[in-house]
């Protein structure tokens, strides 16, 4: 079967067997996957990654324990926990220390024809979801973790700081929870997106950031310098959410944070389920984040273009 392996920086195209299924495991045929930041992130060193990567799909089930699943459109949470340890038995297995994520740590990724994750990470797609949108749900829950980390409500005052994929995303889920979103960007041309569907915007560069401004900040840069122009952002005893994944130690000036008395919050993958329901009902754009379509084949070119300044999700296809 065609994979796309991962190696010092290096993309490549390999034939690779079809990977056994364990019991309590579905095998499923790759339908679609999308190249996200943290994909360019292992590229670039992150984790020191040496492998399949990809982690938003969507598949086909061939084979499962459960007959219910085979034939169906699925996606697959990331994390693969232990399902043993005290942090699982608190539903926490998303921090399980003992889990693997999907092409992220110790367990081959999506972007290869075949794959497999344990059944009870699956969940069927509705027939009313188009595939290139079902292909959002992970990242999408990504964006909707931060409603279920944080008291935030109908008319609550928030600075979105970062216009990529994620960042465009979570404007959308906050500015659907009625949420007064205000989104920073560099590109004109993505903030539009955000625009469209009622969201103010401004253009980073024109005039510096406004400073103790909002009583929320969420840094979705994927920079370095995005923590500490959130920082500066929040108002005193305000509330910074943190989604940048960098690869590399990012420097914290903590005087700002204590004198200000701010509250970090680290914030990751989040439950399908909201993602779901936001998909079905047409609530998101996540369309207008798809900048191209490049068969698995062609992977060192689809990492390439996604890597480009201006350009948005880049998807994977089977064929």
């Amino acid at each position: 079967m065609v994979s796309v392996h991962l190696d010092a920086g290096v993309v490549e195209v390999r034939d690779t067997p079809r990977p056994d299924r364990p019991d309590a495991f579905a095998l499923i045929r790759l339908l679609i996957g999308g190249i996200c930041n943290t994909d360019l992130e292992l590229q670039r060193g992150y984790y020191g990654f040496s492998g399949t990567p990809g982690h938003e799909f969507v598949g086909e089930v061939v084979t499962a324990d459960s007959g219910h699943l085979i034939g169906k459109r699925v996606v697959g949470e990331i994390n693969l926990a232990c399902g043993h340890c005290s942090w699982c038995g608190r539903d926490l297995g998303r921090h399980c220390p003992h889990r693997t994520v999907l092409g992220i740590v110790k367990h081959p990724g999506a972007f290869s024809e075949f794959l497999t994750l344990p059944e009870r990470n699956l969940h069927v797609v509705p027939d009313e979801i188009p595939l290139e949108a079902a292909v959002f749900v992970e990242p999408l829950a990504a964006a909707c973790e931060i409603l279920d980390q944080t008291d935030l409500a109908q008319g609550s005052k928030v600075a979105v700081l970062g216009d990529g994929k994620l960042g465009l995303l979570i404007a959308q889920v906050l500015h659907a929870q009625g949420c007064h979103v205000h989104q920073f960007g560099k590109h004109a041309e993505k903030l539009r997106i955000s625009a469209a569907r009622g969201i103010g915007t401004e253009v980073i560069g024109g005039r510096p950031l406004p400073t103790a401004a909002f009583p929320y900040v969420i840094d979705a840069t994927g920079s370095p310098a995005g923590l500490r122009a959130a920082v500066a952002m929040v108002e005193p005893r305000g509330t910074v959410i943190l989604k940048s994944t960098v690869h590399g130690e990012v420097p914290v000036d903590t005087a700002p944070v204590i004198v200000n008395e701010i509250t970090l919050i680290g914030s990751r993958c989040g439950r399908f389920e909201p993602a779901l329901e936001l998909l079905k009902s047409g609530t998101v754009d996540v369309a207008s984040l798809i900048s191209e379509r490049l068969p698995l084949s062609q992977a060192p070119a689809a990492f390439a273009r996604a890597a480009q300044p201006g350009v948005l999700k880049v998807l994977l296809t089977a064929g």
